[in-house]
């Protein structure tokens, strides 16, 4: 009985740890694409929030997930760059 009670915990924990990747993933998106917009425009932005949440979803560490990369401004820009050349 404690075998399946401690399985059934594993499962609990596992979902509640990829609930929260998810949340933070969304998160994340949402913090690339105001540094996206802001790069268009010209104006100053930074990557310190995008990459504080990236760091967060990596210490979740899910195996069946790869680790998320830091963004860097240079990434933000030539990403931005390479949308006006299309």
């Amino acid at each position: 009985m404690s075998v399946h009670k401690d399985l059934i915990n594993h499962a609990k924990n596992q979902n509640q740890s990829y609930q929260e990747f998810q949340a933070l993933d969304e998160l994340r998106e949402k913090y690339i694409e105001e540094a996206i917009e802001l790069c268009k425009q010209g104006k100053p932005y930074t990557t310190d929030k995008i990459n504080e949440v990236t760091n967060k979803m990596n210490r979740i560490n899910l195996r069946i997930i790869s680790l998320r990369k830091n963004v860097t401004e240079d990434m933000v820009r030539e990403y931005v760059a390479s949308l006006e050349k299309k």
